[in-house]
């Protein structure tokens, strides 16, 4: 799977105010404002409206997601979505909170859980999301550029579980945020989780 092949065989978790196909291949989505996926922990609300093109994931293997955000709003956030169903998902990328760019993932099994690292210097630059799923576990790693893989989570999925993966973004408090996505990758899973 790559990006032309999501574009054109991966649906909409909910549809994004705007998509744009770039000459150079990349896609631009425009998010809607109160775009946002989160269910029930500290803030007592639930929100399923993010907007996220995903396609099915095999049982065993890894996606990964490179894209460009130029976030400044509480919230502006683009990565990667693994879909189960409307209770059991888990996304990870870059995300503005507090003024600085973030690192993190929500595991919701449920009630959605959330941990973040600060990047700073991640926003506009290509930052790759990859989440490598093999038995009951999801590891999800990132990079800025070409750097080193970090790992960001380790997280449980029911390894009979029915997947849906690809990009996403969202903007919780606002209307205009445009976010590039320049690659789609499927691959085998990670060979360990340790090097």
């Amino acid at each position: 799977m790559d990006l032309l092949d999501l574009t054109e065989h991966g649906r909409w978790t909910t549809a994004p105010a705007a998509v744009t196909k770039e000459p150079d291949g990349s896609l631009l989505v425009t998010a809607d404002e109160g775009s946002d996926a989160w269910r029930h922990t500290s803030y007592g609300f639930v929100h399923d409206t993010e907007h996220a093109l995903v396609a099915p994931m095999p049982r065993r293997g890894a996606v990964e997601v490179t894209f460009v955000l130029d976030g400044s709003e509480q919230f502006d956030q683009a990565g990667v979505f693994l879909r189960v169903s409307e209770t059991d998902w888990i996304k990870a990328g870059v995300e503005v909170s507090d003024g600085v760019a973030q690192l993190g993932a929500v595991v919701t099994h449920g009630t959605s859980d959330w941990s973040v690292a600060p990047v700073p210097d991640w926003l506009g630059r290509p930052v790759t999301i990859r989440a490598s799923r093999d038995g009951d576990a999801v590891t999800v790693r990132a990079r800025v550029d070409e750097e080193d893989w970090r790992l960001v989570r380790v997280a449980h999925l029911d390894p009979d579980a029915e997947v849906e993966a690809g990009l996403f973004c969202a903007a919780p408090t606002r209307a205009g945020l445009t976010v590039r996505f320049t690659a789609v990758r499927l691959g085998p899973p990670d060979e360990a989780l340790h090097g």
